[in-house]
């Protein structure tokens, strides 16, 4: 299994850093098929082959997904994504 864990320190307030949240699952979603639901402010991904979550708190956004071994060959990929995502959107 392999693991992506990406913390984002940010200066959003709620708001923003939901909406940031927000744009970033979208994107996933369209590019990797990710399916994605909010349990507050816990946002959980899931499809075959992943599992994970994305956290937001006043000072960070964290966002934590576990690849299945078919997966891993695109972790490089998803994880660049993750931060290109995050530094566009926590630029606020």
């Amino acid at each position: 299994m392999a693991v992506i864990d990406v913390h984002r320190s940010h200066s959003l307030d709620h708001e923003h850093a939901r909406q940031a949240a927000e744009t970033l699952a979208q994107d996933l979603s369209k590019q990797f098929d990710v399916h994605y639901q909010w349990d507050g402010d816990v946002m959980r991904f899931k499809r075959s082959g992943v599992k994970g979550q994305l956290d937001i708190t006043p000072q960070d956004i964290h966002v934590h997904l576990e690849l299945s071994l078919l997966l891993r060959p695109f972790k490089n990929r998803i994880e660049q994504e993750i931060h290109r995502q995050l530094d566009q959107l926590t630029q606020g």
